[in-house]
């Protein structure tokens, strides 16, 4: 009992998951004979399911309502089914070299034999050091035997504060490498780690943490499973993670030279002997820089390395030595661009934002980005997108600031902000066009009620407009560039365009309605949200960035947080008077409350919205809309009288709500409609009543391709032509 309400919890990231949330309340009310909100933690899942247990004990008609709808909820076995995929690592360095020291200890780590101590071996260096590369290379060549199930390899991009993950994305992106959907991803961090747990039980994996940040990263990805191998790879000795710590440092001389020697030729090598002392000490050991100069090693049009002074003024920065040298050699357009897309910590630059901010055309900006490619003073993503390393970006950032001056670096970032602004306006409005949440395109004045009171942001009529061919390439244009646009509300905050902050959260709606990533948006909701208060409260915009704030924090499960966010989005929009919203608002008060198990509470604001809805006037903003918000008004009363166990009524509410979506030939909402319809029938003992309502939505469903609420409505049948079933 406490692994089906564990797996309920853990569920809520897809809307099957919400539906037997909201299944598990009514039915623990019954057994109850009371309310019981619905547990938090794994302390009050106990709580709850000792409450079942005797209360089952007790009737054996609640035993069998019980057993039906446990065998509708996939327990942590099904999902590790649908998740036996098989990781692999990156391609190894072509040429690679020293380093057998470390790679020993690896291998004792690894092979070491399984005495309930974590696997775990620390890699640690600075930048430039090579270990990655080193991680990527032993797992590889020396260990792909050794771990059959799988290599995984997430990146944990700590090259600061701001580009790291935190632990529940750190879990994420680790689930996600193991094949587990996004849909099936828990929501919260406690339900991930439970997740990962069982999914490793008994598989040899390795587990490769690159460019780790913090001990608090790293900790919730370490298990006791015996298979496992956790390799975490970092600039530094990571205090506070219990390991084997393996330093990586410069190169030898003769294996710098080895490597040199196998980027080049020996009779490169040999020819460059006046100035290959020189070169060594340049590159410091570092895997890196030699690599660089190996570049202008084969020019033989490159100037010669310089001498004396300058050599030994980065003496102990072989990183940012090597890129002060391939910058020297960069065409001015080259180089400008260079410095100025350092300025804000981008997380992948495509031809798009490296346009914007060198002030180009996106075909001259490709031909740019492939030149600082080549030079090494910029990497390749696995999407074909564009990163600095980190010291590598400090030198660009700090030349910038030498070269281009204040002014300079500001218009730069000003361009980036601009430019991610209108593409997230854009694609939020193609991917979601009739949603009133969406703030209009820019130039388009129609849409943008005078209620609002925040005035639209300046914008650049000669920057190249991006367009959409249909929904799913919006998304996807979202999707891809989340990471930047992110990183945009930050930098319009800190340049004080507080109106571009409010702007670009709201154009997160379409990615928290349909792709999720809620722990990645979180921090910059909670920061527009924050922004609206200061600068423009009592606004639509203050109401909707609330809205999403509760939305998402209610897809996090972090119920009480939630519940304050969603009563700010109704004092904001009823201050702005906004009728549509503030009934929105109250109705996801609602929601919040139903999936909580305070039944009684969610319907009473459902009542409330509903009477909010009735103050919308003929002619009145919002008001053809009316007739589908009642009717979604009345599905979710009749989802709450179905949880305070007042089936009759329940039926009612919800076959007009069916009426509606039928006539509109809305499939989706009709699907579920019969579905809620079908588990009240089961409720009720009458599983020939539940049968027709579940072919139906079957069939409603047929190209959808909603492959979850499919799979619940097949489970939901196998419990209707169950003989023993008889849940009433």
């Amino acid at each position: 009992m406490t692994a089906v309400l564990g797996a309920v919890g853990a569920g809520m990231a897809n809307e099957v998951g919400k539906r037997g949330l909201e299944t598990a309340g009514g039915l623990v009310r019954r057994i109850a004979g009371r309310e019981v909100v619905a547990p938090a933690d794994p302390d009050q899942t106990a709580l709850v399911a000792r409450i079942v247990y005797d209360g089952v004990h007790r009737d054996p008609a609640l035993a069998r309502a019980w057993q039906v709808f446990a065998r509708t909820v996939p327990l942590s076995g099904a999902a590790t089914a649908t998740a036996r995929t098989r990781p692999e690592l990156p391609p190894s360095s072509r040429f690679f070299t020293d380093r057998d020291d470390a790679m020993k200890v690896l291998d004792r780590e690894a092979s070491r034999a399984a005495d309930g101590r974590p696997r775990i071996a620390l890699l640690h260096g600075a930048p430039g050091m090579g270990t990655s590369a080193l991680a990527v290379h032993w797992g590889v060549r020396r260990a792909a035997k050794r771990f059959p199930d799988g290599q995984v390899h997430v990146d944990l991009r700590g090259f600061s504060a701001g580009t790291a993950l935190d632990g529940s994305s750190a879990l994420r992106a680790v689930l996600r490498q193991l094949g587990v959907p996004d849909e099936e991803v828990p929501p919260t961090a406690q339900d991930r780690v439970v997740l990962l747990r069982s999914l490793v039980a008994g598989r040899r994996l390795l587990m490769v943490l690159d460019h780790a940040y913090s001990a608090a990263q790293v900790r919730p990805l370490i298990t006791s499973a015996p298979g496992v191998f956790v390799l975490v790879v970092a600039a530094n000795a990571l205090p506070g993670v219990d390991a084997v710590r393996v330093p990586v440092g410069p190169l030898a001389k003769r294996d710098a030279v080895r490597l040199l020697t196998d980027l080049t030729s020996k009779q490169v090598v040999s020819r460059s002997r006046a100035t290959l002392p020189d070169v060594l000490a340049r590159c410091g050991g570092s895997p890196f820089a030699l690599r660089a100069a190996a570049l202008r090693l084969t020019d033989e049009a490159a100037p010669a390395a310089r001498q004396g002074a300058d050599a030994a003024s980065n003496a102990d920065d072989p990183v940012r030595t090597a890129a002060e040298d391939a910058y020297r050699l960069l065409a001015p357009a080259t180089a400008r661009l260079y410095r100025l897309m350092s300025l804000h910590p981008w997380p992948a630059i495509g031809p798009a934002a490296a346009s914007w901010i060198g002030e180009t055309d996106t075909t001259e900006a490709e031909r740019l980005l492939a030149e600082l490619v080549a030079v090494h003073l910029l990497e390749l993503d696995h999407d074909g997108r564009h990163f600095y390393r980190p010291g590598v970006r400090g030198h660009a950032e700090d030349t910038a600031h030498r070269e281009d001056r204040a002014a300079g670096c500001a218009a730069a970032v000003t361009r980036a902000v601009a430019g991610h602004l209108d593409l997230a306006l854009r694609a939020a409005n193609a991917a979601l066009p009739e949603s009133w949440r969406v703030p209009p395109p820019p130039h388009d004045d129609t849409r943008q009620p005078e209620s609002w009171r925040v005035p639209p942001p300046p914008h650049d009529d000669t920057r190249p407009h991006p367009s959409y061919a249909n929904r799913a390439e919006a998304m996807d244009a979202l999707v891809a560039e989340r990471g930047n646009l992110l990183q945009a509300v930050h930098a319009a905050e800190e340049f004080g365009d507080f109106t571009t902050v409010v702007r670009l959260g709201q154009a997160l709606w379409p990615l928290q309605l349909k792709a999720g990533h809620h722990e990645e948006l979180l921090p910059a909701l909670r920061l527009a949200a924050r922004t609206a208060d200061t600068h423009f409260p009592g606004t639509r915009a203050a109401g909707a960035l609330h809205f999403q704030l509760a939305h998402t924090l209610g897809e996090l499960a972090r119920h009480e947080e939630a519940e304050t966010a969603a009563l700010a989005a109704a004092a904001n929009e009823r201050a702005a008077g906004h009728v549509r919203g503030h009934a929105s608002a109250v109705e996801l008060l609602g929601l919040l409350r139903l999936r909580q198990w305070r039944y009684e509470e969610a319907y009473a604001g459902f009542d409330e919205a509903g009477r909010i809805y009735d103050t919308i006037g003929p002619g009145a903003e919002g008001e053809r809309d009316l007739p589908r918000a009642r009717a979604l008004l009345e599905r979710h009363r009749g989802r709450a009288l179905r949880g305070l166990g007042n089936r009759e009524e329940a039926r009612e509410r919800l076959t007009v709500a069916l009426r509606f979506f039928r006539d509109t030939r809305e499939a989706y909402n009709t699907a579920r409609t019969l579905t809620d319809l079908a588990e009240t029938s089961l409720d009720s003992g009458d599983p020939a009543g539940a049968l027709p309502l579940i072919d139906e939505a079957v069939t409603a469903l047929a190209a959808e391709r909603a492959s979850y609420h499919l799979a619940h409505l097949h489970a939901l049948r196998e419990s209707c032509l169950d003989p023993d079933q008889s849940a009433g």
